[in-house]
């Protein structure tokens, strides 16, 4: 039997507002987990800069147990009342240098917790296409790269979307970022190929991915050089 134009209209509205109440539900009972997981993955990110993470290792335990997290401002002073979760990296990127707030996670000994051991610095930029980020960490000396870890929201695949992998990230393990008393960043150079292991400031390129490149170099020393004061009180007591 052909139904009437009322009765389709009717029918559609009730099936659209259901389906609809039935995905805000399903999405706010999933928020608390979604956050979790990004909780766990930004914490897992941190460590990988410092450590080798394994599939089945209590990533919240470890984190616990050997991350002191706080924030300072461009000054290297730190802000009482706020933790890195009340910063919003995005939006501190829009602001001067001199404006950002600045997370900051201190890896310590396993066995001492008074015992620095590392910092693992936050970051964020602009690649190719959308933004980019991620972590540097400083071994204790203040200048050595212990490890970096990239994402990106939309580079271009197999080309500037290498910089989440593993071949890429390496590159800059043992890296230098001073030159004498000079901040001078570590620079990923153009093409791909070349032998930098002499260059403690340089790092081999990527492919087809130059301006990739040039945003993860102009995020690298953007952020290290808002950090700079907080490095130079480190490099004090190093």
């Amino acid at each position: 039997m052909r139904q009437s134009n009322f009765y389709i209209v009717i029918y559609s509205a009730v099936l659209t507002i259901v389906c609809g109440g039935l995905l805000a539900w399903a999405s706010e009972g999933l928020k608390e987990r979604q956050q979790a997981n990004i909780a766990l993955e930004q914490k897992k990110n941190i460590l990988a800069t410092v450590m080798e993470v394994k599939d089945g290792d209590d990533v919240n335990a470890i984190y616990a147990k050997r991350v002191k997290a706080y924030v300072i401002d461009f000054n290297g002073n730190v802000k009482e009342g706020l933790t890195p979760n009340d910063v919003a990296l995005g939006a501190e990127y829009k602001k001067s240098a001199e404006q950002r707030l600045l997370p900051v996670y201190e890896i310590v000994s396993e066995t001492d917790v008074n015992k620095v051991e590392s910092v693992v610095l936050p970051l964020f930029g602009f690649g190719l296409w959308d933004n980019i980020w991620g972590f540097v960490s400083l071994e204790h000396d203040m200048n050595t790269i212990q490890g970096v870890k990239f994402a990106h929201k939309g580079e271009t695949p197999g080309l500037g979307a290498r910089i989440d992998s593993e071949d890429i990230q390496s590159r800059y393990k043992g890296k230098k970022v001073f030159d004498g008393d000079n901040l001078v960043s570590v620079t990923m150079m153009k093409g791909e190929g070349n032998d930098y292991s002499s260059d403690q400031h340089k790092v081999d390129g990527m492919s087809g991915a130059t301006l990739t490149g040039k945003g993860v170099n102009n995020m690298l020393k953007d952020y290290l050089n808002c950090y700079l004061n907080y490095i130079k009180k480190k490099k004090v007591n190093a």
